[in-house]
């Protein structure tokens, strides 16, 4: 039987080599996560200008035969291109929530600064052909007092169509959606 410290470095080679190449397909998959983010913020990027469309809500109880509202949407590139600023007026309301688009390591994320007093926070899912973002929630920091965002989604339609979809978790567990057709303005 060979002594210890005569097979010591091998193992540890061994070792090394092993985690070397675990730690090489972890950098090569982040790699890959982040160019795919990228690409995705990249095209989010397309959506800068100013959209108006409008809004329903189906909310239970409420009249169906309520026109639905307009919405007037502002989409900047900001911060020397590392984040998108998204600001959304409807007929109604006192201001306008604010959302930020952002890359953080390999993940396209969102923080929605909502009126309900809190900041919930989204992870982008592209669909094979990047038409549809979907904003899957992370967690949430403020009061729930009044629920929070749930869900998110953009749908690229064409460079001057596209839709958004919010939805929002009420304090008793309730979803309500918001559906936004949008068109650039010209």
């Amino acid at each position: 039987m060979k002594p210890l410290r005569s097979i010591l470095p091998i193992l540890l080679l061994s070792f090394t080599a092993a985690a070397s190449a675990q730690t090489g397909a972890q950098d090569s998959a982040v790699a890959q996560n982040s160019s795919a983010a990228q690409k995705s913020f990249e095209q989010l990027k397309t959506l800068a200008g100013t959209w108006d469309g409008a809004v329903t809500m189906p909310m239970p109880g409420a009249d169906p035969s309520m026109p639905p509202m307009h919405v007037h949407v502002v989409l900047r590139v900001t911060s020397t291109g590392n984040a998108i600023h998204h600001e959304m007026t409807m007929e109604g309301r006192p201001d306008d929530p604010i959302t930020m688009f952002y890359l953080d390591g390999g993940r396209l994320l969102v923080t929605h600064y909502c009126d309900a007093g809190n900041r919930p926070r989204f992870a982008a899912r592209v669909s094979p052909d990047g038409k549809i973002f979907d904003f899957d929630f992370l967690d949430v920091s403020g009061p729930l007092t009044y629920g929070h965002m749930q869900h998110v989604a953009f749908t690229f339609i064409d460079a001057n169509h596209h839709s958004e979809e919010w939805s929002f978790q009420s304090p008793d567990g309730k979803l309500m959606t918001g559906h936004m057709d949008l068109t650039r303005s010209k």
